[in-house]
Protein backbone atom coordinates (compact mmCIF):
# COMPACT_ATOMS: atom_id res chain seq x y z
CA UNK A 1 0.00 0.00 0.00
CA UNK A 2 1.18 3.84 -0.35
CA UNK A 3 1.56 5.28 2.43
CA UNK A 4 3.14 8.89 3.92
CA UNK A 5 6.60 7.72 5.76
CA UNK A 6 9.85 8.77 6.54
CA UNK A 7 13.21 9.15 4.19
CA UNK A 8 16.97 9.63 5.49
CA UNK A 9 18.88 11.54 3.17
CA UNK A 10 22.45 9.73 3.91
CA UNK A 11 24.27 12.31 2.73
CA UNK A 12 23.01 14.97 5.37
CA UNK A 13 23.18 12.78 8.00
CA UNK A 14 25.61 12.81 10.52
CA UNK A 15 24.83 9.61 12.57
CA UNK A 16 24.53 12.11 15.78
CA UNK A 17 22.00 9.58 16.81
CA UNK A 18 19.06 12.51 18.25
CA UNK A 19 16.34 10.57 16.11
CA UNK A 20 17.07 7.63 17.55
CA UNK A 21 15.21 8.77 21.01
CA UNK A 22 12.72 10.94 18.79
CA UNK A 23 11.30 7.53 17.75
CA UNK A 24 9.40 6.41 20.38
CA UNK A 25 8.10 3.57 17.84
CA UNK A 26 11.39 1.76 17.71
CA UNK A 27 11.64 2.23 13.97
CA UNK A 28 14.81 3.91 13.75
CA UNK A 29 18.43 2.60 14.70
CA UNK A 30 21.86 3.98 14.07
CA UNK A 31 23.59 1.56 11.84
CA UNK A 32 27.31 1.77 10.49
CA UNK A 33 27.04 5.74 11.35
CA UNK A 34 23.67 6.17 9.85
CA UNK A 35 20.31 6.25 10.78
CA UNK A 36 17.92 4.09 9.41
CA UNK A 37 14.52 3.00 9.20
CA UNK A 38 14.61 -0.48 9.97
CA UNK A 39 11.01 -1.53 9.85
CA UNK A 40 7.68 0.00 7.72
CA UNK A 41 6.06 -1.70 10.37
CA UNK A 42 7.36 0.79 13.04
CA UNK A 43 7.24 4.01 11.55
CA UNK A 44 3.66 5.89 11.66
CA UNK A 45 5.14 8.58 9.45
CA UNK A 46 3.79 11.42 11.37
CA UNK A 47 7.23 12.50 11.28
CA UNK A 48 8.26 12.85 15.34
CA UNK A 49 12.15 12.39 14.70
CA UNK A 50 12.05 15.08 11.82
CA UNK A 51 12.43 17.86 14.58
CA UNK A 52 15.15 16.18 16.46
CA UNK A 53 17.91 16.08 13.29
CA UNK A 54 20.20 18.77 13.50
CA UNK A 55 20.72 18.78 9.97
CA UNK A 56 17.41 18.53 8.59
CA UNK A 57 18.29 14.91 6.83
CA UNK A 58 14.52 13.22 7.49
CA UNK A 59 11.60 14.53 5.59
CA UNK A 60 8.24 12.82 4.46
CA UNK A 61 7.51 11.23 1.56
CA UNK A 62 4.80 8.84 -0.07
CA UNK A 63 5.73 5.47 -1.16
CA UNK A 64 4.56 1.80 -1.25
CA UNK A 65 5.28 0.51 2.40
CA UNK A 66 3.71 -2.11 4.90
CA UNK A 67 0.95 -0.67 6.82
CA UNK A 68 1.57 0.57 10.02
CA UNK A 69 1.11 -1.88 13.19
CA UNK A 70 0.02 -0.05 15.85
CA UNK A 71 -0.44 -3.60 18.14
CA UNK A 72 3.50 -4.69 17.43
CA UNK A 73 4.44 -1.32 18.03
CA UNK A 74 2.89 -0.77 21.80
CA UNK A 75 4.15 -4.03 22.39
CA UNK A 76 7.47 -2.97 21.55
CA UNK A 77 6.95 0.18 23.39
CA UNK A 78 4.92 -1.05 26.91
CA UNK A 79 8.85 -2.68 27.46
CA UNK A 80 10.04 0.73 27.69
CA UNK A 81 8.06 1.98 30.58
CA UNK A 82 5.19 4.20 31.48
CA UNK A 83 6.86 7.01 30.59
CA UNK A 84 7.82 6.13 27.10
CA UNK A 85 4.36 4.85 26.83
CA UNK A 86 2.85 8.06 27.54
CA UNK A 87 4.78 9.92 24.97
CA UNK A 88 3.41 7.50 22.57
CA UNK A 89 -0.51 8.21 23.33
CA UNK A 90 0.34 11.83 23.22
CA UNK A 91 1.84 11.91 19.92
CA UNK A 92 -0.51 9.82 18.29
CA UNK A 93 -3.77 12.07 19.97
CA UNK A 94 -1.92 14.93 19.08
CA UNK A 95 -1.68 14.26 15.37
CA UNK A 96 -5.50 12.77 15.58
CA UNK A 97 -4.82 9.26 14.94
CA UNK A 98 -7.28 8.08 17.66
CA UNK A 99 -7.45 5.01 15.59
CA UNK A 100 -4.19 4.08 16.81
CA UNK A 101 -4.82 5.63 19.49
CA UNK A 102 -7.57 3.20 20.83
CA UNK A 103 -5.42 0.36 19.65
CA UNK A 104 -2.44 0.82 21.79
CA UNK A 105 -5.44 1.42 24.92
CA UNK A 106 -6.97 -1.66 23.72
CA UNK A 107 -3.76 -3.63 23.82
CA UNK A 108 -2.76 -2.13 27.15
CA UNK A 109 -6.42 -3.36 29.15
CA UNK A 110 -5.85 -6.43 27.14
CA UNK A 111 -1.66 -7.06 28.91
CA UNK A 112 -3.65 -6.48 32.26
CA UNK A 113 -1.52 -3.06 32.46
CA UNK A 114 -3.24 -0.14 34.99
CA UNK A 115 -4.78 2.14 32.74
CA UNK A 116 -4.75 4.80 35.11
CA UNK A 117 -1.37 4.85 34.19
CA UNK A 118 -2.27 6.25 31.28
CA UNK A 119 -5.95 7.51 30.74
CA UNK A 120 -6.58 9.27 34.13
CA UNK A 121 -5.99 12.79 32.68
CA UNK A 122 -8.44 12.30 29.79
CA UNK A 123 -10.75 9.87 31.10
CA UNK A 124 -12.77 10.94 34.26
CA UNK A 125 -13.17 8.08 36.78
CA UNK A 126 -10.21 6.51 35.66
CA UNK A 127 -7.31 6.56 37.89
CA UNK A 128 -6.99 9.37 40.27
CA UNK A 129 -10.10 9.89 41.69
CA UNK A 130 -8.34 13.36 43.77
CA UNK A 131 -9.15 15.25 40.55
CA UNK A 132 -12.33 15.69 41.38
CA UNK A 133 -13.78 18.13 43.04
CA UNK A 134 -14.80 18.15 46.70
CA UNK A 135 -16.24 20.09 49.39
CA UNK A 136 -14.44 19.15 53.06
CA UNK A 137 -16.46 20.45 55.76
CA UNK A 138 -15.49 19.71 59.02
CA UNK A 139 -15.24 21.77 62.45
CA UNK A 140 -11.93 24.38 62.83
CA UNK A 141 -9.25 22.51 65.44
CA UNK A 142 -8.38 25.14 67.57
CA UNK A 143 -4.71 25.00 68.92
CA UNK A 144 -2.41 27.82 70.26
CA UNK A 145 0.89 28.36 68.15
CA UNK A 146 2.93 28.19 71.07
CA UNK A 147 2.16 24.57 71.44
CA UNK A 148 3.15 23.66 67.95
CA UNK A 149 6.78 22.52 66.73
CA UNK A 150 8.19 21.75 63.35
CA UNK A 151 9.81 17.83 63.55
CA UNK A 152 11.74 18.30 60.60
CA UNK A 153 15.15 17.09 60.50
CA UNK A 154 16.78 17.63 57.13
CA UNK A 155 16.73 19.74 54.40
CA UNK A 156 15.30 18.90 51.35
CA UNK A 157 12.79 17.03 51.11
CA UNK A 158 11.56 16.20 47.90
CA UNK A 159 13.44 13.24 46.25
CA UNK A 160 14.32 15.42 42.72
CA UNK A 161 16.87 17.48 45.14
CA UNK A 162 17.88 14.81 47.69
CA UNK A 163 21.01 13.58 47.39
CA UNK A 164 21.44 9.82 48.01
CA UNK A 165 24.26 9.67 50.02
CA UNK A 166 23.33 12.39 52.48
CA UNK A 167 24.92 11.80 56.03
CA UNK A 168 21.74 11.59 57.93
CA UNK A 169 20.49 8.65 56.00
CA UNK A 170 22.66 6.59 58.22
CA UNK A 171 20.30 4.16 60.33
CA UNK A 172 17.85 6.42 59.64
CA UNK A 173 13.76 5.39 60.12
CA UNK A 174 12.76 6.38 57.01
CA UNK A 175 9.11 8.21 56.20
CA UNK A 176 8.49 8.23 52.34
CA UNK A 177 5.30 10.84 52.09
CA UNK A 178 3.01 11.21 48.66
CA UNK A 179 3.04 15.32 48.39
CA UNK A 180 -0.76 15.70 49.43
CA UNK A 181 -0.41 14.11 52.77
CA UNK A 182 0.93 16.99 55.29
CA UNK A 183 -1.95 19.13 53.75
CA UNK A 184 -4.62 16.82 54.40
CA UNK A 185 -3.94 15.09 57.51
CA UNK A 186 -3.21 18.17 60.40
CA UNK A 187 -1.17 16.30 62.92
CA UNK A 188 0.88 15.26 60.11
CA UNK A 189 4.44 16.42 61.86
CA UNK A 190 3.49 14.55 65.50
CA UNK A 191 2.17 11.83 64.60
CA UNK A 192 4.37 10.85 60.99
CA UNK A 193 7.10 12.79 60.73
CA UNK A 194 8.43 12.73 64.08
CA UNK A 195 11.88 11.31 64.63
CA UNK A 196 11.96 10.40 60.75
CA UNK A 197 13.88 11.68 57.59
CA UNK A 198 11.72 12.34 54.97
CA UNK A 199 11.03 12.16 51.24
CA UNK A 200 8.45 13.38 49.60
CA UNK A 201 7.20 12.85 45.80
CA UNK A 202 4.43 12.56 43.65
CA UNK A 203 4.09 8.95 41.95
CA UNK A 204 0.89 10.73 39.81
CA UNK A 205 2.58 14.13 38.86
CA UNK A 206 6.49 13.97 39.00
CA UNK A 207 8.57 13.05 35.88
CA UNK A 208 11.08 10.66 35.47
CA UNK A 209 9.76 8.02 38.21
CA UNK A 210 12.26 5.43 37.11
CA UNK A 211 15.10 7.60 38.33
CA UNK A 212 13.07 7.99 41.55
CA UNK A 213 13.29 4.06 41.57
CA UNK A 214 17.36 4.49 41.38
CA UNK A 215 17.63 7.20 44.37
CA UNK A 216 15.73 5.26 46.65
CA UNK A 217 17.77 2.50 45.52
CA UNK A 218 21.25 4.22 45.97
CA UNK A 219 19.81 5.17 49.80
CA UNK A 220 18.51 1.53 50.40
CA UNK A 221 22.06 0.23 49.01
CA UNK A 222 24.56 2.72 50.77
CA UNK A 223 22.96 3.28 54.18
CA UNK A 224 21.49 1.17 57.00
CA UNK A 225 17.78 2.30 57.25
CA UNK A 226 16.37 1.05 60.42
CA UNK A 227 12.57 1.36 59.51
CA UNK A 228 10.94 2.16 56.23
CA UNK A 229 7.37 4.04 56.54
CA UNK A 230 4.82 5.26 53.98
CA UNK A 231 1.80 7.41 54.27
CA UNK A 232 0.17 8.03 51.24
CA UNK A 233 -3.45 9.46 50.09
CA UNK A 234 -6.25 7.26 49.69
CA UNK A 235 -6.87 8.34 45.82
CA UNK A 236 -5.32 5.27 43.53
CA UNK A 237 -3.04 6.87 41.61
CA UNK A 238 -1.42 7.63 44.81
CA UNK A 239 -0.84 3.73 45.36
CA UNK A 240 2.30 4.25 43.21
CA UNK A 241 4.16 5.30 45.82
CA UNK A 242 4.32 1.41 47.07
CA UNK A 243 5.06 1.05 43.89
CA UNK A 244 7.90 2.88 43.79
CA UNK A 245 9.60 1.86 47.36
CA UNK A 246 8.99 -1.90 46.09
CA UNK A 247 10.91 -1.76 42.98
CA UNK A 248 13.57 0.31 44.78
CA UNK A 249 14.15 -2.16 46.98
CA UNK A 250 13.91 -4.79 44.52
CA UNK A 251 16.79 -3.14 43.01
CA UNK A 252 18.55 -2.30 46.21
CA UNK A 253 18.53 -6.58 46.61
CA UNK A 254 17.33 -5.50 50.32
CA UNK A 255 14.04 -6.79 52.55
CA UNK A 256 12.11 -4.46 54.44
CA UNK A 257 9.05 -4.57 56.16
CA UNK A 258 7.59 -1.49 55.06
CA UNK A 259 4.66 0.23 57.42
CA UNK A 260 2.04 1.66 55.10
CA UNK A 261 -0.55 4.56 56.18
CA UNK A 262 -3.32 5.95 54.23
CA UNK A 263 -4.70 8.96 54.37
CA UNK A 264 -8.53 9.53 53.22
CA UNK A 265 -9.26 13.34 51.46
CA UNK A 266 -11.61 14.02 54.57
CA UNK A 267 -8.02 14.03 56.34
CA UNK A 268 -8.81 10.59 58.71
CA UNK A 269 -6.45 7.67 58.79
CA UNK A 270 -7.82 4.61 56.89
Amino acid sequence: MKRQIIKIDEDKCNGCGQCITGCHEGALQLIDGKARLISDLFCDGLGACIGTCPVEAITIEEREAEPYNERIVIENIARQGVNTVKAHLHHLKSHGEMNFYNQALDYLKEAGYDMCQFKEDEAPGCGCGGGNPKTISKAPAHSEAGNLSTELRQWPVQLHLINPMAAYFDNAELLISADCVPYAYADFHRRFLKNKIVITLCPKLDRDIDRYVEKLAAIFSNHTIKSVNIVRMEVPCCGGTEMIVQKALEQAGKMHFVKINIVSIDGDII
